[in-house]
């Protein structure tokens, strides 16, 4: 992960947030008071993360990806073309 001063950041605010959606990188923007420090993070990667909490603190969703990983490790699936809503055109 980059970091930068608070200073550096504010003076290139528009260059890091273009970088920071482009690399999809993390930066931490540092300050004197360790309290202030923050780390921006592109929109895309904050709703990825907020989606992967709730997956995780979803006791009946993990159970029902548990229970497909253990079909997928004993060789219980089946593989099949894809259907798409464009197939009959």
């Amino acid at each position: 992960m980059d970091a930068t001063s608070y200073s550096n950041f504010r003076q290139h605010l528009k260059d890091y947030m273009k970088r920071v959606n482009e690399d999809a990188t993390p930066l931490l923007v540092t300050s004197k008071d360790p309290e202030d420090t923050i780390v921006v993070m592109s929109k895309r990667d904050f709703d990825a993360n907020e989606e992967t909490m709730y997956l995780l603190n979803n006791p009946e969703l993990m159970a029902r990806i548990k229970e497909g990983d253990a079909q997928v490790a004993a060789g219980k699936t089946k593989e099949h073309d894809l259907l798409t809503d464009f197939d009959d055109e």
